[in-house]
């Protein structure tokens, strides 16, 4: 329904926050967690694919409860266009699961949490009979509190870990300090939950940590969420042609630039810059890993990755960015008022800035018009995309709680797992109606009270498979999803895509420079050649060693990739 604003600045972290809930930037250093007790069989390193992961994954059951207006394909989320009627709500929990129990859940939370025994806690505790507590943590600092818990014996019931905070030993930690699901999972198990059932296989694969099914997933779509948005409005009035090439996006660039009249192309095309020359997916370092021509090759590695880095380069040299974006290390500020006054026209970001900028200037600019351009070969062809990961934030059980508490969780999680168009669904994203929202003309809308208390809590827990709905915008919810189904078209699956792979610790800060050297080098603060040399200086510190180490996963694993 509303969608989930992500972060302003396109950073690998802002990737996945766009999964989960409106946050504000994910930024700051990356300590290293301490200590990190606890003791398991599984290994700490490598991954769980192939036969291993089939025998570990809850099978797969559609859910059948409602019917979605654009069904998902080629990777995308599925669509609903309608409005909203509350009286033809389904109920896909006909049983209250839990019993009772107390459940105390850490999750990061952006904004100022809510009171403990608001209405909304209270409501979604009844619907699920858990006494759910939270312990909200400040997403911005998440990864230094959850070093500190995962260090400590004092583990809550439930800890959420997103994917990028998943640095340093916190793998290793999870693999030492939380429950095997599997016993309650895996297979036919999972039926006794249907709407963990219908979460997609390929998040479930991503859930396995150390050999055991321990995650409990937020799914996501596997094509990029990255999006080049346009001033549809501008481009309409002005003849502006959306471009089908890396040259034909110059030109434009050129042809829309006017300083003068405070007027530039666009913001900081890195990302797409990536995409239109094919790299391999910066999303997280495994999905950079992939076989060509017999041989694991880095994205970083690619002449594709350098194109794109001097494409990007001579945008800005020629003085089609907004000077803001020059500024800072990325869009650091909020594109969304200079995008509104036409300062530039094109910026990439998180697809769902797709909905909130429309919704943004709904009234105040009725002839603003935001779209998604497709992307395109840097050579005027179909692109070649590759596909990100199909979840990214999980939530984890304390392998210390009694089986009584797991049963506690996995009810709540069927319940915030519920599909989009079910009372559950409803309550879990958006309260009570008439205390937490309102509906007018078959649009739901939070009120102040719903703005406070109903934000980023149960829906940590789990969530249905990915879902774009607007019935506030339903053009704009079509033409997201469209816009996926024509991308995933053009999307491949690298060779480790889906596995959850823990990297051997004396790798892990190995590539955790590149991310400033690009901004640099696309700046003009550095050249290209400093790139070729910091490449060098990565095969030599360990890049090597480390292609032997990701070969020896693929020789006893097999590849994901689709063929």
């Amino acid at each position: 329904m509303t969608p989930n604003s992500a972060p302003a600045a396109p950073s690998r972290r802002s990737f996945l926050a766009s999964t989960a809930v409106a946050a504000a930037a994910v930024a700051g250093g990356m300590p290293l967690l301490a200590a990190c007790g606890g003791s398991d069989s599984g290994s700490r390193e490598g991954t769980t694919s192939g036969k291993n992961a089939k025998k570990l994954l809850p099978a797969y059951v559609a859910g059948n409860v409602v019917t979605p207006d654009i069904p998902a394909k080629n990777g995308s989320a599925v669509g609903f266009t309608g409005k909203l009627d509350l009286a033809d709500l389904k109920t896909s929990v006909a049983k209250k699961l839990g019993k009772g129990g107390k459940v105390t859940v850490m999750s990061p939370f952006w904004g100022s949490p809510p009171k403990a025994d608001n209405a909304y806690y209270q409501a979604m505790n009844d619907l699920i009979g858990v006494d759910v507590v939270w312990q909200n943590q400040d997403g911005n600092t998440y990864e230094q509190k959850l070093g500190a818990v995962l260090a400590s014996s004092e583990v809550p019931d439930v800890v959420v870990v997103p994917g990028w905070n998943m640095t340093g030993k916190i793998p290793s930690a999870i693999i030492g300090k939380f429950a095997d699901l599997g016993p309650y999972l895996s297979g036919d198990a999972v039926k006794k939950y249907p709407n963990l059932a219908a979460i997609p296989t390929d998040a479930w694969q991503r859930s396995i940590f150390g050999g055991k099914l321990r995650g409990l997933p937020m799914p996501s779509p596997y094509v990029t969420s990255i999006v080049p948005l346009y001033r549809k409005d501008i481009f309409d009035k002005e003849g502006y042609e959306v471009p089908r090439s890396a040259d034909e996006f110059t030109a434009l660039a050129k042809e829309i630039t006017n300083a003068k009249a405070k007027r530039w192309a666009c913001l900081d095309m890195k990302w797409t810059a990536f995409n239109i020359f094919g790299v391999f997916s910066g999303e997280e370092k495994s999905l950079g890993w992939n076989l060509v021509d017999g041989k694991l090759v880095y994205r970083i590695e690619t002449e594709e990755y350098l194109e794109a880095l001097e494409w990007t380069r001579k945008l800005f040299a020629a003085g089609y960015v907004h000077p803001d974006a020059k500024l800072g290390k990325s869009n650091a500020a909020d594109p969304g008022p200079k995008f509104a006054a036409g300062e530039f026209l094109i910026y990439n970001q998180d697809i769902s800035q797709w909905w909130s900028r429309t919704a943004e200037q709904a009234t105040q600019n009725p002839d603003f018009k935001i779209w998604g351009m497709d992307i395109f070969d840097h050579d005027g062809g179909n692109p070649t995309l590759w596909a990100k990961n199909p979840a990214g934030i999980f939530a984890f059980v304390n392998k210390k709680t009694s089986e009584s508490v797991i049963h506690e969780v996995l009810a709540a999680a069927n319940v915030t797992a519920a599909p989009y168009g079910t009372k559950e669904y409803m309550l879990t994203n958006y309260g009570v109606e008439g205390t937490h929202y309102t509906v007018k003309d078959g649009v739901p809308t939070k009120t102040d009270q719903g703005n406070n208390e109903v934000i980023n809590a149960y829906v940590m827990i789990a969530s249905p498979g990915a879902t774009i709905a607007h019935p506030d915008f339903p053009d704009v919810a079509k033409g997201q999803v469209e816009w996926q189904q024509r991308m995933g078209a053009f999307t491949k699956k690298s060779s480790f895509y889906g596995m959850q792979i823990t990297e051997p610790s004396r790798y892990t800060n190995l590539s955790n420079d590149f991310e400033q050297l690009e901004d640099d080098v696309v700046r003009g603060r550095k050249k290209i050649s400093d790139m070729q040399q910091a490449v060098s200086d990565w095969k030599s510190k360990g890049g090597d060693r480390l292609r032997d180490w990701y070969q020896k996963i693929l020789d006893e694993n097999g590849s994901t990739a689709a063929h």
